[in-house]
């Protein structure tokens, strides 16, 4: 079943905050369609809408519970970090996306959408994908 869910990078969800109408459709439109995000995709979240946006910590649980709804949420674990350190070293990707990677290809996803890295690039299985590309 996850296989056929895209992984949805932390970007993606944050332009549900978005005042780009287009983006903001577009973000929630592959939320209701159902993804997988890892626990690390949601902290970022937070991190982003608290130091960007004026929403409170209560708005931003409400924008999580939305999120969680829609998504299956990977927990990291010692073998999500390996993969990933093995994807930093191999394509030169930063830990960070490196997690994000790695937890897609973990959670049997081909497809991580996402605009931070090579749209049509494949690592480890897991094809990126610019879901906001014209």
């Amino acid at each position: 079943m996850s296989a056929r869910r895209p992984f949805l990078d932390t970007n993606v969800l944050l332009y549900l905050l978005s005042d780009d109408a287009a983006k903001a459709a577009r973000a929630e439109g592959l939320l209701r369609g159902g993804a997988i995000v890892s626990v690390q995709v949601l902290s970022e979240f937070v991190a982003v809408a608290r130091r960007e946006t004026r929403l409170t910590m209560a708005q931003i649980r409400d924008a999580l519970a939305i999120i969680r709804a829609f998504c299956v949420v990977r927990a990291l674990d010692i073998e999500t970090h390996e993969r990933a350190l093995t994807i930093c070293e191999r394509f030169g990707l930063s830990i960070y996306d490196s997690l994000i990677v790695a937890a897609a290809g973990l959670a049997d996803c081909r497809q991580l959408l996402t605009e931070d890295l090579q749209d049509g690039q494949t690592i480890d299985g897991v094809t990126i994908a610019n879901p906001f590309r014209a």
